[in-house]
């Protein structure tokens, strides 16, 4: 299948998509400051740079988008009709990646956490997650 876009289209469009300060995170920060959680963002120092890091109970949070890390049984999780093998490729190397960091970050004693897009994507939703993982951070490993 074609793309309907021009290059010059498509580049523009991919230029929007940005990696830190997004809508879902954004929204999940707002409720774990509202519960009381002071951290860190972006932890450069980390393997994978997680969005919130959280050293008093060294834990790390990331807010993966369901499409770019293939949130299971999620309607967001689409796989796009052209250039298929391209896609399948680069979400595979996007999933090995997320699990060698997961990895790393375990062995170096750090709780991983992930909140999905999906489940921040309204306000109560993301007051639904961010207490969950409230109550998974404060718990014992």
């Amino acid at each position: 299948m074609v793309d309907f876009l021009s290059p010059k289209e498509r580049s523009e469009r991919m230029s929007r998509i940005v990696g830190k300060d997004t809508r879902p995170e954004l929204a999940l920060r707002r409720v774990l400051h509202g519960l009381g959680f002071r951290y860190r963002l972006h932890g450069a120092g980390l393997p994978g740079k997680p969005d919130l890091v959280l050293p008093r109970y060294k834990t790390v949070v990331f807010v993966h988008g369901c499409f770019w890390h293939r949130h299971a049984d999620c309607s967001i999780a689409t796989t796009p009709k052209s250039n298929t093998s391209f896609w399948i490729e680069k979400f595979q190397k996007n999933m090995a990646r997320d699990a060698r960091v997961t990895k790393a970050l375990e062995e170096a004693g750090w709780k991983v956490l992930v909140a999905w897009e999906c489940e921040v994507a309204s306000v109560a939703k993301a007051k639904a997650t961010g207490e969950r993982l409230a109550m998974l951070i404060r718990s014992e490993r």
